[in-house]
């Protein structure tokens, strides 16, 4: 037993090859010492749960007895456990995209709301938008002009948002006018580098 505990404090994994039956506490050891470890646990508990995916959120691909708490704990730990929610709630969903919008590819039951508050908080989770608006296209570019590359449907406004965001939005503009070049160089002169028709 001692020598488990040392392999598993070293080494979280190990619990792999401990051919002794498992205590509860050589298992804390294991999942404090790296999170994944739960996939080797044979008797788990809401508290080893809890422990693993505090210390690492995709354990909770091994969580066997979901919980919302477990889920939402896993999800603010790492934005990515939101693959292995088997039952997704807007809540948990919500709190994924505000943390970090390109969580989205993870939803596949994206609303319009999901999908603002996820480019809302990072312009280029656009690209994983399936069903892009108006709406949420200038909400991306608004919060990052270069998100303008995954517009799909580029408008003057949409242009515009976009170039006075990010003067080097400009290289994504399909329909360059004088007057949005014009915005792009005033905002930064290397923005010359993006405009199709230069004039004096």
């Amino acid at each position: 037993e001692e020598i488990c505990k040392l392999a598993v404090q070293q080494n979280g994994h190990a619990l792999k090859y401990v051919n002794i039956p498992q205590t509860e506490a050589l298992c804390k050891l294991a999942v404090q010492q790296n999170g994944d470890a739960l996939e080797y646990v044979t008797v788990q508990t809401e508290e080893l749960c809890w422990l693993a995916v505090q210390k690492y959120g995709g354990a909770l691909q091994y969580v066997k007895n979901q919980t919302e708490e477990i889920c939402k704990l896993a999800v603010q730990q790492n934005t990515c456990a939101l693959q292995y929610v088997t039952n997704q709630t807007d809540a948990l969903r919500k709190l994924a995209v505000q943390q970090n919008g390109r969580a989205l590819v993870y939803i596949n039951d994206q609303t319009d709301e999901i999908c603002k508050l996820a480019v809302q908080q990072n312009g280029y989770a656009l690209i994983y938008v399936k069903n892009q608006t108006d709406e949420i296209c200038k909400l991306a570019v608004k919060q990052n002009g270069l998100a303008l590359e995954y517009v799909d449907n580029q408008t003057d406004e949409i242009y515009k948002l976009a170039v006075q965001q990010d003067s080097y939005a400009l290289q994504y503009v399909k329909e360059q006018t004088e007057e949005m070049c014009e915005i792009a160089v005033r905002q930064d002169g290397s923005a010359l580098q993006y405009v199709k028709n230069q004039t004096e």
